[in-house]
């Protein structure tokens, strides 16, 4: 059963706790959805969302054991995680949406793409991975002391199991991410989706990651925004929600002369 949340950008629910995301929604137009990264909550896109909903219908879904979400018993995978985005566009938005995913959210907004491609219109990829990235020392990812003391205190304004719950959700987060990877670059060349890469400079995903997407993706484009770290969204809002709003509402632009993508070019449907 579909639950819609109201107009004004309050939250709505839909399924049991757990198995669907708490959501807001703000805006009309065309359905876009933010998939925010591990360990972060939709909050984490308050700097994108006024820009956007001023052209589309933007929901910000919080997921499982993150934000307004609860936790449940058992890991949290890159398959449940998708699992439960393939639910919310087909239970909530209810019509492919443009997906828009920053760091685990870019990992999910990935695979829905690839094994689900007619919920999906355009597609951005924010700062996304497809390797395994370990925390601690001799990475540029936060080990747990560090995650606890940088990201629990906003954990448990929100979450319904409290900031004394935080370990956990964080070791399962951690778990996952330094597990294999959530695929293989050769499934790359099967995202048929006209595709925006975002990454900043100083990014803790590796720039040589960020060109493994652009260079195995067919219709992919790249944006590196500069003086940006991995929270390029928040640390130069404008430019990036400029990037994104021409992506998602312009056409494409001729190459001139045309390269990589000269065959794609003349075949984009979305």
């Amino acid at each position: 059963m579909r639950i819609p949340a109201p107009d004004d950008g309050t939250p709505g629910r839909t399924g049991p706790p757990g198995a669907a995301p708490w959501w807001a929604e703000q805006g009309t137009g065309e359905p876009l959805v933010l998939l925010h990264g591990g360990l972060t909550d939709a909050r984490f896109f308050s700097r994108n969302v006024p820009a956007l909903a001023e052209r589309f219908r933007v929901y910000t879904p919080d997921a499982r054991g993150h934000g307004h979400t609860p936790d449940v018993p058992g890991p949290i995978t890159h398959e449940l995680l998708m699992r439960d985005m393939v639910a919310f566009l087909t239970t909530v938005v209810g019509r492919p949406a443009h997906l828009a995913g920053h760091s685990l959210g870019g990992t999910t907004a990935l695979q829905v793409a690839l094994r689900h491609p007619g919920l999906v219109r355009r597609l951005i990829l924010v700062s996304t991975c497809i390797r395994p990235m370990a925390p601690g020392r001799g990475s540029p990812w936060p080990g747990p002391g560090e995650l606890a003391r940088f990201l629990a205190p906003g954990y448990g304004e929100i979450s319904p199991d409290g900031e004394a719950h935080f370990p956990v959700v964080a070791a399962k987060v951690v778990s996952m991410l330094a597990g294999e990877p959530a695929l293989a670059q050769s499934e790359l060349g099967g995202v048929s989706h006209r595709t925006l890469l975002m990454a900043g400079d100083e990014d803790a995903v590796p720039l040589d990651d960020t060109m493994a997407l652009y260079n195995g993706i067919p219709d992919a484009e790249l944006a590196i925004v500069p003086g940006t770290s991995h929270f390029l969204l928040r640390e130069k809002p404008d430019l990036c929600n400029a990037i994104m709003l021409d992506f998602l509402a312009g056409a494409p632009v001729p190459a001139v002369p045309p390269v990589r993508r000269a065959g794609a070019r003349g075949s984009r449907l979305r």
